[in-house]
């Protein structure tokens, strides 16, 4: 087996754990629209059974409660499953050791994670919840970021661009939502003593982090179409995948407001007046749902776009040079081959 075909299988594992890890994500947020963290009151298994061995027709064409929070948990087996996989042909086909590490890392991130939903269950506790929660979309962000290293365009890129500023407002924008993750969680997960005026806070930095993340992401949008970028085509990819998310995410955040709170314009249009709030109906608790996982796949390509400037950046590459380039120096002076050295060293 060449180097090529197993460089493959490791990025089809990497690639396959960060697909999975999304609907993780949108069955977990089911489970807080739906308050179903406690469908299943015991772990790690289900009502006794072995987690794997629970009857099929019990949980599939039982309550949904019990049919979402016990497919959480087989989801996220399946996950960890994956991301084993990827970690064992890493550490015999990679040559990169910190992507082997990353590996590692990844599958202590999801073991993690999996205790945090283990005791949130033991424990009861909506604040061990709201970190699960959390943790969810990071680990997405962490598993994209091991399947676009493991991408031809990350083997490929050259490091042509100077010092500019998209590279800091990629990193503004991947700040920012993840800042957005965390009061989104505050709101969907506030606790029982939490005050009018500290909900009615939080409320207000979640807008103001949404239009800090709607500058961000226009900003890279016009970025990417300057004179200067103009062969670097593909950062127009996660840029346009951005503004496309946003726009969806500002719909839904709209939607979620309506269905959980209020109806601003039901004085002026008869036919929002007669809309029952329902916040667990069926559309509401997808429309809630989709708002949430929405946020996780701008994190996602947040991440996605700093590799690809990243890679792009010659100071970056400039700097990791100057820790080797003054040792090949030294040796010209003891060894003939030193030259060639350099150039080894430089490429």
């Amino acid at each position: 087996m060449n180097s090529e075909s197993k460089f493959n299988f490791v990025k089809l594992w990497a690639w396959m754990s960060a697909a999975f890890i999304f609907p993780l994500i949108w069955v977990g947020g089911l489970v807080t629209t739906h308050d179903a963290g406690m469908a299943v009151p015991d772990w790690p298994g289900t009502y006794g059974y072995n987690l794997f061995l629970y009857p099929l027709s019990t949980w599939l064409y039982g309550p949904f409660d019990l049919l979402i929070e016990h497919g959480h948990r087989l989801l996220g087996s399946w996950v960890g499953f994956l991301v084993i996989l990827l970690c064992i042909w890493a550490w015999n086909t990679e040559s990169r050791g910190w992507y082997r590490w990353a590996c590692l890392g990844l599958l202590g991130a999801v073991i993690a994670q999996g205790l945090l939903g283990g005791f949130r269950v033991v424990l009861d506790q909506r604040t061990i919840a709201m970190i699960h929660g959390c943790g969810g979309p990071m680990v997405f962000a962490y598993a994209s970021f091991l399947a676009f290293a493991a991408s031809s365009d990350w083997n490929r890129a050259r490091p042509t661009l100077k010092a500019n500023g998209l590279w800091r407002l990629s990193w503004v924008l991947f700040g920012a939502t993840v800042t957005q993750l965390i009061l989104g969680a505050q709101l969907r997960h506030a606790l029982p003593y939490t005050t009018p005026v500290g909900f009615m806070s939080m409320v207000h930095l979640h807008l103001t982090f949404a239009g800090i993340v709607t500058l961000a992401v226009l900003g890279v949008f016009y970025l990417v179409r300057r004179p200067e970028y103009q062969t670097e085509t593909k950062l127009r990819s996660p840029a346009n995948a951005l503004a496309a998310l946003l726009l969806i995410q500002l719909a839904l955040g709209v939607g979620t407001w309506m269905v959980n709170y209020a109806l601003p314009w039901s004085e002026t249009m008869p036919s929002l007046a007669r809309y029952v709030i329902a916040a667990k109906g069926y559309w509401e608790s997808m429309l809630v749902t989709a708002h949430q996982a929405t946020g996780s796949l701008l994190i996602a390509c947040s991440t996605w776009l700093l590799c690809r400037v990243g890679k792009r950046q010659s100071t970056l590459t400039s700097s990791r040079n100057s820790f080797t380039i003054p040792n090949a120096v030294d040796s010209m002076a003891s060894e003939p081959t030193g030259a060639i050295r350099i150039l080894e060293t430089v490429e």
